[in-house]
């Protein structure tokens, strides 16, 4: 399904990792982007902004971080809403807060790419129903990446995007479920994505909800990151507590 996406805002921000290096400015990889569930219509099509990103090599590949640093090495990137985004490092936590109805945040590594790959991540949701939070891992501009969220109604999907041109994109559904693992909003928990050789890995909790084969969508490796969504209603408050990368 073709989706007509816009800008939303792009945002540098500073470290999450416990090491300190000096950064070379290189171009975004991050194109204009947003994953609404039904179209909208942008009043205007802005050209992305290229902020500097870190070096690779500044930052570490494998690592638990908690949020009570800075936070170089990520990027965030809002969609769906022009608003300025509420995010912010505070008590050991990301935050990330939306205030307006259909938005999307997203905090991407943008240090390291990854082909195999376990991305975890421990959060509150404070939110109403529906809103999500999800992992990402291979994410391609060129190629796609694929999205593992958890709806506060006890529901989860696995999303495959790519981009077919600035501002248009194919985001396809690869499935979807509900989960008794899933816990009611205000709950703290745990969501994680193995992404090894052509098989997802879906957990949440701990707990395995389901292995799928993505061999056709030929994504072989990519950033990972995290997110949280908005819809009718706001506000949506998401605080992570930790993500880990690991080995699969």
């Amino acid at each position: 399904m073709k989706k007509l996406l816009f800008i939303g805002c792009l945002i540098l921000i500073t470290a999450c990792q416990s090491t300190t290096a000096s950064q070379t400015p290189e171009p975004s990889f991050f194109p204009t982007s947003t994953l609404p569930p039904s179209p909208i219509s942008a009043t205007f099509t802005p050209k992305p902004t290229l902020p500097p990103t870190p070096s690779p090599t500044s930052f570490p590949r494998l690592f638990t971080t908690t949020f009570d640093a800075s936070l170089a090495g990520w990027v965030i990137l809002q969609t769906g809403n022009q608003a300025v985004p509420n995010v912010r490092a505070e008590s050991g936590r990301l935050i990330l807060q939306m205030d307006s109805p259909y938005t999307w945040l997203y905090a991407l590594y943008g240090a390291q790419d990854y082909s195999d790959v376990r991305v975890e991540t421990q959060f509150t949701n404070r939110a109403l129903t529906p809103a999500s939070v999800g992992v990402i891992c291979r994410y391609s501009e060129e190629q796609g990446w694929f999205e593992f969220n958890i709806l506060a109604d006890g529901t989860y999907n696995i999303l495959f995007g790519k981009w077919l041109s600035p501002g248009i994109a194919d985001y396809l559904p690869i499935t979807d479920g509900s989960s008794r693992a899933i816990l009611p909003s205000g709950s703290n928990q745990k969501i994680g994505l193995i992404c090894s050789k052509s098989i997802l890995s879906l957990y949440i909790n701990d707990s395995l909800v389901r292995n799928l084969n993505v061999s056709n969508y030929g994504l072989t490796k990519g950033k990972i990151g995290i997110a949280a969504a908005s819809y009718e209603n706001t506000p949506i408050v998401v605080g992570f507590d930790s993500v880990t990368v690991s080995e699969p």
